[in-house]
């Protein structure tokens, strides 16, 4: 199955780095399955709160991808389906590194779903990988008060919409990675430096409407009378230099 722009982009930000993927409010499951798909780690975890889904799904997995025991983990993914708060999924049931995947949400239940894991795990080495529908810079301002490190970003379009997708740390056994990262910012900084013309467009288009709709928030506010909440928001990328 060909997947979205969108899933493929989250698709080629997954590394080999982990014994755990939890793909989170999965929905149908398109992404896990490719992953599954690709044996990117050793156990694919499918989450989400909704029965008739998930029943739907461990039906689909059961068929094609039937999973022997007597099969060495290594050779092939093994997976797990599971209809609960993405808020409880049991980390502390698996060693090893974990990619927790939330895609396809609002920023604002976004950051309560990694505020929950990593309240619940803050020692466990966990690294999200993120695409909120909306709210992204009051989301990436809080992933700097909880001291995550960026890994890499990417701005992309998909009819007509607009997704920001962030592969975070939580910097729990960080030395063992070994990989560069950097400090994340309220605005981004890879999205804004686009390799060629056509993502050119993209990164001016989306600054421009990104500006358009707080612009609107902060002009509601001042006819209400009320003080600006946004402002520094405006601000901030009003200084982005493209």
């Amino acid at each position: 199955m060909k997947l979205s722009n969108r899933l493929q982009t989250l698709r080629s930000l997954v590394s080999n780095d982990y014994q755990h993927i939890w793909d989170c409010c999965c929905d149908h499951g398109f992404l896990g399955v490719q992953l599954l798909s690709d044996n990117k780690a050793p156990q694919i975890h499918f989450v989400d709160i909704v029965p008739s889904l998930m029943s739907e799904l461990e039906g689909k997995l059961t068929r094609y991808f039937p999973q022997d025991n007597n099969v060495e983990q290594h050779k092939q993914s093994q997976w797990k389906v599971y209809c609960l708060d993405v808020a409880a999924i049991p980390l502390d049931k698996h060693t090893g590194r974990h990619l927790v995947i939330i895609a396809g949400v609002g920023g604002d239940l976004t950051q309560k779903l990694v505020d929950d894991i990593h309240r619940q795990h803050p020692d466990k080495a966990i690294d999200f990988l993120l695409c909120p529908v909306h709210q992204q810079f009051e989301l990436r301002s809080h992933l700097k008060t909880l001291k995550f490190s960026l890994i890499d970003e990417v701005l992309i379009e998909e009819n007509r919409r607009y997704y920001e997708i962030l592969l975070v740390s939580n910097n729990s056994g960080k030395a063992e990675k070994n990989r560069a990262v950097s400090e994340i910012s309220n605005v981004g900084d890879k999205i804004w430096t686009p390799s060629c013309e056509t993502q050119m467009k993209v990164s001016q288009q989306y600054k421009a409407k990104t500006l358009l709709h707080y612009l609107r928030i902060h002009q509601g506010q001042e006819k209400q009378g009320k003080p600006s909440a946004v402002k520094h928001i405006i601000d901030a990328y009003q200084t982005i230099q493209l």
